[in-house]
């Protein structure tokens, strides 16, 4: 809150015009509140006006702070660049404010810039004698351009560097020649790589380039010097375009022999231009590796193939088409096998999309159906091993209804090992079919797809499987509760007219024999499925329909064939085998 205070000068202050605010609010009766919020409102602007001052004063200290930063590099810009720790007349410490630091500094300043000019006519007075010395050997007598100075460093060991380097100059005509000689040499291992000839090539730079002048006459001048690295640079730049040209026909070569399967006899006439297919250019050097010749002979070879290349790609579409239909068919997946080749057919023939593409898309498809065989390959050896045993409890069920079975007969005792194997792998199959049932379902659930085993949903086969072999069962407790009856009549009709030899019991009404997947299942892999009669297949559909909205499917899977079910009942003991529950 703002408080009054006296002015000696009579004028108006803060606190005369709160009080005379304070009696106009009285008289007008505004609120306490009003009062509050205007009162808070004056308090908000004065703050306003000081925090504007204080960002006033805030900015000219920084930029003062930013005046004496400035002058502080430079002095120390300076120092390093003239090669001096220290210099009479630098402070070594400054304090006080930031003007008087600033004053502080400037003396420094200013006699640093003077010995830093001096310097730098010293620099510039010993560069323009080397490079008029340099001009000379040269034969170039008209330069008259000041080399520049580096002003970045002008210490006096760069001087004294300078200074020698004029003692040096006697030695550059053995460098030059040297150097020469060194260009002479890799313009003649460029010429012979490329194919051209080189003498033709070095004696446009200069006559006395040739081998038929001494070492001593030839010209070491900076024409010389410049001509001899320029044909370098377009002998390299030569080498360069002719290896990536050839490499692009080598490329296209090896693409062409992969898409059309050519023999390795053919492929090796042309080893001598695919070796360099992922050389760098320095890597090059056997002469006649990028001679003109070479180049046409490969381009030649490659427009060849390309023609030929049209011709074959039906071939090598259709050996890729046929490579997806066996993975799909050990994968139990069915497939349109015409409509895909149709399609390949129409995609070669209307050249709509380039064979490279094609083929890559194929690959690409059976890359991914070796992933989709894959995320089956559990799920399928289980169906597998549930099929054997299958298979194996229909042996058994026979075996059981052969009264013969324990006749000492020839491999009589090898079935009866068989039957041993047979019980205990049936006893298996409800455990096998609840976990074939529960990964089945993960599958489906990770994927949102039905398993289809040779297009037939796999859950509906093995909830089909299960109802019938639950019927079996209710069918087997009917048949020795009916046999019970039988039996207790029988003995009451002893026990009232007496022991009678009876005739042999009539053959009861057969149960149903529920064999696996493989009942109708041909030798080559073709899809096995289990068969119905026409009324199993309508019963089991209905229930089906009711028990589970999953696509039901097809009723031709389970075969029904009459049994003895006295020999069967007494024969497996598995009556007593819990039933599986329906997925």
């Amino acid at each position: 809150m703002v408080t009054d205070a006296k002015n000696p000068l009579g004028e108006t202050t803060c606190g005369s015009l709160l009080q005379k605010l304070q009696e106009i609010w009285d008289e007008v009766g505004e609120s306490d509140e009003q009062r509050d919020r205007m009162l808070l409102q004056l308090e908000q602007e004065c703050l306003d006006v000081y925090k504007r001052k204080v960002e006033l004063a805030a900015k000219s200290r920084a930029q003062l702070l930013q005046a004496l930063s400035d002058g502080k590099l430079e002095l120390s810009t300076l120092q390093s660049a003239l090669g001096e720790k220290s210099s009479v007349g630098v402070p070594e410490k400054t304090s006080g404010t930031i003007k008087e630091q600033l004053a502080a500094i400037a003396p420094a300043l200013e006699q640093l810039w003077k010995q830093k000019e001096e310097r730098v006519t010293e620099f510039s007075d010993v560069q323009s004698q080397i490079q008029k010395i340099g001009g000379e050997i040269a034969g170039n007598l008209s330069l008259s351009e000041t080399p520049a100075v580096d002003e970045s460093d002008l210490s006096l060991k760069k001087l004294d560097e300078y200074q020698s380097q004029l003692q040096d100059l006697q030695k550059e005509k053995s460098e030059r020649l040297h150097k020469v000689l060194e260009f002479v040499s890799t313009v003649h291992d460029l010429c012979a790589v490329l194919g051209i000839d080189f003498y033709s090539t070095v004696t446009e730079v200069h006559p006395s380039l040739n081998d038929s002048t001494g070492v001593q006459s030839k010209s070491i001048s900076n024409e010389t010097l410049s001509r001899l690295a320029k044909t370098v640079l377009a002998l390299e730049e030569d080498k360069e375009q002719r290896l990536h040209k050839l490499q692009e026909s080598a490329a296209q070569l090896i693409d062409l022999w992969n898409l059309m399967d050519t023999p390795e006899e053919e492929r090796k006439l042309f080893d001598h231009v695919t070796c360099n297919i992922s050389a760098s250019v320095d890597e090059v050097t056997v002469p006649g590796a990028l001679a003109p010749d070479l180049i046409e002979q490969t381009e030649i070879e490659v427009e060849r193939l390309d023609q030929l290349k049209s011709s074959r790609m039906k071939e090598i579409a259709f050996k890729k088409q046929g490579e997806l239909e066996e993975i799909f068919a050990r994968a139990h997946i069915e497939i349109d096998t015409e409509a895909a080749r149709e399609k390949i057919m129409e995609l070669i023939d209307s050249g709509s999309v380039e064979p490279t593409e094609l083929l890559a898309d194929m690959d690409d498809q059976i890359a991914k159906a070796k992933d989709e065989a894959l995320s089956r390959k559990d799920i399928l050896d289980k169906v597998e091993k549930w099929m054997s045993a299958c298979e194996e409890e229909s042996w058994l069920e026979d075996y059981n209804r052969d009264e013969n079975r324990y006749n000492a007969s020839r491999g009589a005792h090898l079935n009866l090992k068989r039957a041993e194997k047979a019980r205990i792998l049936v006893n298996k199959i409800p455990a096998l079919v609840d976990t074939l049932v529960a990964k089945t379902r993960v599958w489906e659930e990770e994927r949102g797809i039905s398993f289809t085993y040779d297009g037939v949903p796999l859950l509906a086969m093995l909830d089909e499987y299960a109802m019938l072999r639950q019927e079996r069962e209710e069918e087997k407790r009917r048949l020795r509760d009916q046999k019970k009856f039988q039996e207790l009549q029988h003995t009451e009709q002893e026990s009232v007219f007496g022991s009678k030899p009876s005739p042999s019991p009539a053959r009861p009404v057969g149960t149903k024999k529920v064999v696996g997947p493989r009942a109708n299942g041909g030798p080559n892999g073709t899809p096995r499925r289990l068969s119905l009669n026409a009324n199993q297949n309508g019963r089991s559909a209905v229930k089906d329909a009711k028990r589970d909205p999953r696509p039901v499917a097809p009723m031709n899977y389970v075969e029904v064939s009459k049994e003895d079910a006295a020999s069967h009942i007494s024969g497996t003991g598995s009556g007593s085998d819990p039933i599986p529950a329906s997925p």
